[in-house]
């Protein structure tokens, strides 16, 4: 019996692009370089754009793209573009129409909000849209080809033997500062759109009851937000806690996954987010998490399992759900423990990557 060979791409051609436009660190950008370890051992891959790459190597520039594409791989299939942004979509679409690019463009979206007419006709102009969880695929005006849920690098996040001497290890609060015996925290720009007055409001009114934990706010203090933060300290100040409420300022990048495998209790309250990688890399450290019901985070946190959700900017809420984590340790460690099974399970980096590569080759 006959069989049809068919042609096998070279293994040092590249099959997939990945859009890197923005100059300006995001949420996208940290997702995208967290998945680019893991895809690079799955597919050869470049990426169009050298913000941030700590391998230069991978870097491509637009015409050296409209160069490798002017034909497909050697086994005829198309190069994939992943584009994550609008001005990626264009350039993809430039590439493949003026440039005559023998590309399949996917585009990407984790936005929880509706977009404009340009936006809508770009998006109608892809060979594929994908959705990064359900509350995102609802604002698409087209139904995505798939749904893969963002992950975390779970060697990177990992919980520590023992909590407290994790927290206690940390070089976090101001000199003078007790740390106490557990860590609760907010992460991520200070500012009212991230619920940090809610976090601040709720230990003001709880934390005397529960004198192991220490509160820290963690993150950047823009000049447009110092009044909201000297509000907030005068708030601390009056309630006589500011041995227990901190505020720790922005940190080292690099220090981030050590900071959260200290913390007991990780608390992200936005009124909006896209995906909101900081639940998942929570709950990979083995902390507890109390989230609001923006980005992904219902979908994520099991709740009574994992943590809880609440309301976007509801304090009574907060305070109630606060205060029922942080009346019981046992079971609070027990949330740490059980959130980090789920992400292994459901939301790893890793099964992002394996799952991004296959939906990518299928489409080839």
């Amino acid at each position: 019996m006959n069989t049809i060979k068919h042609p096998v791409s070279h293994p040092d051609e590249i099959e997939l692009i990945i859009g890197n436009s923005n100059s300006n660190f995001s949420g996208v950008t940290s997702t995208m370089l967290q998945l680019l370890s893991e895809q690079q051992k799955l597919i050869n891959l470049r990426v169009m754009g050298k913000h941030y790459l700590t391998d230069e190597s991978l870097n491509i520039s637009f015409w050296q793209v409209a160069k490798i594409c002017r034909k497909p791989l050697t086994d005829g299939r198309f190069r994939i573009f992943h584009a994550r942004r609008v001005d990626e979509m264009i350039q993809a679409l430039i590439l493949k129409h003026v440039f005559r690019a023998k590309i399949k463009i996917i585009f990407s979206s984790a936005a929880q909000r509706y977009r404009s007419g340009s936006t809508l006709w770009l998006t109608d102009k892809m060979d594929a849209v994908l959705a990064m969880c359900k509350a995102s695929a609802s604002f698409l005006h087209r139904k995505p080809d798939a749904i893969i849920y963002h992950g975390v690098n779970t060697h990177v996040y990992t919980p520590p033997v023992d909590k407290k001497q994790a927290w206690q290890s940390l070089s976090l609060l101001p000199e003078g500062v007790e740390k106490g015996k557990r860590g609760i925290a907010i992460l991520g720009r200070v500012r009212a759109q991230k619920g940090v007055h809610l976090f601040v409001k709720s230990c003001i009114q709880i934390l005397d009851k529960y004198p192991n934990y220490t509160a820290v706010v963690v993150g950047s203090i823009s000049a447009s937000n110092e009044s909201f933060v000297k509000e907030l300290q005068a708030e601390i100040e009056q309630a006589g806690l500011s041995q227990r409420i901190v505020f720790a300022g922005e940190q080292n990048f690099a220090d981030i996954p050590k900071i959260f495998s200290g913390l007991s209790l990780v608390v992200a309250l936005s009124e909006n987010e896209g995906f909101g990688l900081t639940i998942l890399e929570a709950m990979s450290s083995g902390a507890a998490v109390l989230a609001s019901e923006a980005g992904a985070w219902p979908e994520v946190v099991r709740e009574g399992t994992d943590g809880y959700v609440v309301p976007v900017n509801d304090l009574p809420a907060v305070v109630n759900k606060m205060d029922l984590l942080l009346s019981n340790e046992d079971k609070l460690a027990q949330m740490g423990i059980d959130g980090r099974e789920r992400v292994l399970a459901h939301y790893s980096v890793q099964r992002e990557a394996k799952q991004l590569v296959a939906f990518f080759r299928n489409l080839m």
